[in-house]
């Protein structure tokens, strides 16, 4: 962002004004630092994470030891959500709305063609309605025990824009019930968000508002000009219900006053029930709004005109010349001509142009359909409403009339970010052919990807970089059908093995996606980690879970050389919890499965060394002959296995071994002597006379052994 410094001669105090053309009133973001009085030297700024500016402060090289050479700040610019939304509550935002997006792209690929047309809006329907409940509430809140009769306006959480645009998203493309009567829900858009726009331009609500504050101090509102017109702009916007209520407000209800003023009370009395009776366009109305419905054009139009003609009845009575009150007389009148549709004081009474605009659906052109005729009378109302300062809804509104789906989809983006657009597609793809076919349309200059996906794979990039929402990622990356799984591998990747939990997460999302070579390769990653950091017994955990051979027997190695070297009980106890995580499973376990036999085989050398029966001292000896024809067991081994065995070569009461097996440990002991000439044989940690000693032995047992057969 380009930008200029302000010169304001301290430093305590800099700026960074952003510089735009055409921007009047640059916003100024004040940057305080502490501790920096001496003239700066240098002054850094780039780009920090988000949406934050990291501004360095470098003091000169003169500089005492003792106090500070400089400082970084971080200046954050203005989100896309103007703030309105925190940290947390994105957050919040991110992991509510993934049920409904993983729910409804199951649904997308499930769905006969044949039934996509037809019954595909109803589940986009339950989607939006899921995911505008994620962003706040409605306006409506409940009501007090005790109302109070001063209050026009309730005190409810202020929307967010999000939530805005969301629902105009949603009254356009997605809702296809609402269609015929598309005005009336505008009507009610405008109502909830109304109070969105007053922070750019003065609305209705913001009329109301004001008049609210001040409404304790007057005594009788009738003789107040700012009441009358309170009154004209919130009916000219069809809130009809606070207009009867402020109508009910007029001096002439009070019983003290009702001998001397019936005709006025009389004609306040009539202008409002025919407000409450006004004909409305559609099946229903919120709860506590006023209006009566109708479902079907036909039907409207008759009670329209039924209604207009009442409204003109009353604008030609004789009862308006014996009206004492000539407040009450003009603003009564002027509020008729509201409802009769006069087009000038329509345009007097709002000050907004899409104020403008929803009046005239209500009394000038309720049967308005089409986004073209809509759009022609929008390009009126703003021509008669010009705007200094436009809101980012007007934005998206405008594209949408236009029906321009490039300018809807940079304005989501533009004004909301990426999580609207990622999620917002799903409407605007199912209530426009035309934006479907331009949205999933694979395009040669992203790389054959559509745009779709390429919203898909930045919002999950964005997932991606932070610790809390990088699990939620995978969801959006296995929806990208071009690239999703590539990135997907390459996130699994970069995520720490250090941390159980995560490595946990990762491998559940590698089992769910089918990608289990990247599982394996996360599990020797994870064993490679805690070898190096002596974290012995988990690195043959994961080595063991990712059935890696190769390391496996490296590791068996390299035990080797401290087992190997001794068969005392000393050496050997430092490795005896590691082997207990190898179990009693057989599964792959590379060369530490002898470890494991050589550990069982000790003790029961030590239950023969302690006087145990024959039968003790047959089974050792099937558990060495065992591990002299298992593989797994290394040459370094033989020597030391045997000559351990020496109790039970020498047995008294009778041969252990027969001939066979004393052949096999002869022919063992003669491939360890031709071994021996090979310069990378490791020899045992033995006595010298080891090895006469075992071929003494087996000497013995083999003519014991034939001598008893």
């Amino acid at each position: 962002m380009p930008g200029v410094m302000s010169d304001s001669g301290n430093y305590d105090a800099l700026a960074i004004i952003p510089h735009s053309s055409d921007a009047s009133n640059p916003r100024i973001y004040s940057i305080r630092s502490h501790g920096l009085t001496d003239p700066l030297a240098r002054l850094s700024i780039s780009w920090a994470r988000g949406n934050t500016l990291r501004v360095s402060l470098l003091q000169s090289d003169a500089v005492d030891e003792q106090r500070p050479g400089g400082q970084v700040l971080e200046v954050k610019l203005t989100s896309a959500e103007g703030g309105e939304i925190s940290g947390a509550q994105w957050r919040k935002i991110a992991y509510g709305s993934v049920a409904p997006f993983s729910l409804l792209q199951s649904r997308k690929n499930s769905i006969e063609a044949s039934r996509y047309k037809k019954d595909w809006w109803e589940h986009v329907m339950e989607y939006s309605r899921e995911i505008s409940s994620l962003l706040g509430n409605s306006n409506s809140s409940p009501s007090p025990i005790i109302e109070d009769a001063k209050v026009i306006l309730k005190k409810v959480e202020e929307p967010i824009s999000l939530k805005a645009a969301w629902e105009l998203m949603e009254i356009f493309y997605a809702d296809k019930q609402a269609q015929i009567w598309l005005p009336e829900r505008l009507v009610d858009w405008l109502a909830d968000y109304d109070c969105l726009l007053s922070g750019t331009q003065p609305t209705v609500h913001l009329k109301l508002v004001a008049f609210q504050k001040g409404l304790v101090t007057i005594q009788t509102v009738e003789n107040d000009t700012e009441y009358w017109e309170t009154l004209s702009s919130a009916l000219a916007v069809g809130w009809l219900d606070v207009v009867v209520k402020l109508l009910r407000m007029h001096g002439s209800y009070l019983f003290d006053q009702l001998g001397k003023r019936e005709i006025e009370n009389g004609l306040v009395e009539a202008v409002a029930l025919l407000i409450s009776q006004m004909t409305r366009l559609r099946p229903d109305v919120p709860a506590k709004r006023l209006g009566e419905c109708y479902n079907t054009k036909s039907e409207f139009m008759k009670a329209w005109e039924k209604w207009r003609a009442q409204i003109t009845k009353l604008d030609c009575s004789a009862f308006w010349l014996q009206c004492d009150h000539q407040q009450t007389r003009a603003g009564l009148k002027n509020m008729l001509q509201i409802m009769l549709g006069n087009a000038s004081i329509l345009s007097n009474v709002t000050y907004h142009w899409i104020e403008l605009y929803i009046s005239h659906f209500l009394y000038i052109r309720p049967f308005t359909v089409g986004l073209e005729s809509m759009y022609s009378l929008a390009q009126k109302c703003m021509q008669s409403k010009p705007i200094s300062s436009r809101h980012k809804l007007m934005g998206l509104i405008i594209g949408i009339l236009e029906e321009n789906t490039e300018v809807i989809l940079a304005e989501c983006s533009r004004s909301f970010g990426p999580w609207m657009i990622t999620h917002a597609i799903e409407l605007l793809t199912a209530g426009s052919t035309q934006a479907e076919i331009l949205i999933r349309e694979q395009q040669p200059k992203l790389g054959g990807i559509c745009i779709e996906e390429l919203h898909r794979l930045g919002y999950s990039q964005i997932l991606s970089s932070h610790a809390l929402t990088w699990n939620i990622a995978p969801i959006y990356l296995t929806s990208c059908m071009k690239q999703g799984l590539g990135l997907l591998e390459n996130l699994l990747y970069e995520q720490p093995v250090q941390h159980q939990q995560v490595l946990l997460k990762s491998l559940e999302i590698c089992r769910l996606n089918g990608l289990d070579y990247v599982g394996n390769s996360l599990m020797k990653i994870a064993g490679v980690h805690y070898w190096k950091h002596g974290k012995k017994g988990s690195a043959v955990f994961w080595l063991q879970e990712a059935r890696d051979e190769l390391r496996l027997n490296r590791i068996a190695k390299h035990l080797f050389d401290f087992v190997g070297k001794s068969v005392s009980d000393e050496s050997f106890k430092q490795w005896e919890g590691m082997l207990e995580l190898l179990g009693s499973e057989s599964r792959t376990a590379g060369g530490l499965e002898f470890l494991k036999r050589y550990r069982d085989f000790r003790k029961s050398l030590q239950q023969v060394s302690e006087g145990i029966t024959t039968d003790a001292a047959c089974i050792s000896a099937e558990m060495l002959i065992s591990l002299m024809k298992n593989p797994s067991t290394p040459q370094q081994f033989w020597l030391s296995l045997l000559f351990d065995s020496l109790k039970l070569l020498n047995w008294k009461d009778r041969p252990l071994l027969n001939v066979a097996q004393t052949n096999l440990l002869l022919n063992k002991l003669q491939e360890l002597s031709l071994a021996r000439l090979r310069p990378d044989f490791v020899d045992s940690d033995l006595p010298p006379e080891a090895l006469k000693s075992v071929r003494l032995a087996l000497a013995s047992n083999l003519g014991r052994a034939i001598l008893q057969e």
